[in-house]
């Protein structure tokens, strides 16, 4: 019988503690592994982990390390996996080459058939390409008020626009994004994701309580 290796990530301390996000990506990947017909060798946690860098997650590369021929590293959705596309790539090529077929329950993404195999990389590219539209008008807005005299402008809810005029992740912001996301996964309502947050003491760029329709936007963005 073909094994499974599960991984689950949680963003923020609170999560870790609650569990609820963690019990819900476990049950998840227990319930396809026995679906499916394989047998789960393990489950993989990094707990209050970001998961804009695979190097600082120790949770995924014991994951990968426990990975072998014919076996299927599964996880709730590819958010749980990495943030980064490039990452995420380099995964999905190092898992290819060793054999190993990548299930992304909340994708409905499975390398185990050709045609899961495309739509991940549809998906991939598709991600690429959003993230490079958005760094093309940051870059026109801000030459276009720049030689209207005007301020710089503001980058999306997420990023930031560094001194060279460059699109970067702002730390905090893909925390909230993060999180807000991660409650949602877990089946929180909008408004019970936005009194947590509150709790948190989480504001939006302004300084401000975040609210509903900011959340929604998150959520659905």
């Amino acid at each position: 019988m073909a094994s499974v290796i599960g991984y689950i990530r949680v963003s923020t301390t609170m999560q870790a503690t609650d569990g609820v996000s963690l019990d819900a990506q476990r049950a998840k990947i227990e319930a396809w592994a026995m679906l499916n017909d394989y047998d789960l060798k393990a489950i993989h946690v990094d707990a209050g982990i970001s998961g804009k860098k695979m190097q600082n997650r120790p949770g995924l590369q014991s994951a990968l390390n426990d990975c072998s021929k014919g076996d299927a590293l599964v996880v709730y959705s590819l958010t749980r996996l990495s943030r980064s596309v490039r990452d995420t790539m380099d995964i999905s090529d190092l898992l290819s080459k060793t054999g190993v077929d990548l299930v992304s329950l909340s994708e409905k993404i499975d390398t185990t058939s050709a045609a899961g195999k495309m739509v991940f990389r549809m998906l991939s590219v598709m991600a690429q390409f959003e993230s490079d539209q958005i760094s093309e008008r940051v870059k026109f807005g801000m030459s276009y008020k720049k030689s209207q005299g005007g301020s710089m402008g503001t980058a999306d809810f997420g990023y930031s626009v560094n001194e060279e005029g460059k699109l970067v992740e702002n730390e905090s912001e893909q925390l909230i994004i993060t999180t807000v996301k991660g409650y949602r996964d877990a089946g929180m309502s909008l408004r019970n994701i936005v009194t947590r947050l509150n709790e948190l003491g989480y504001v939006s760029r302004s300084g401000k309580p975040l609210g509903l329709t900011q959340v929604a936007r998150i959520v659905n963005g």
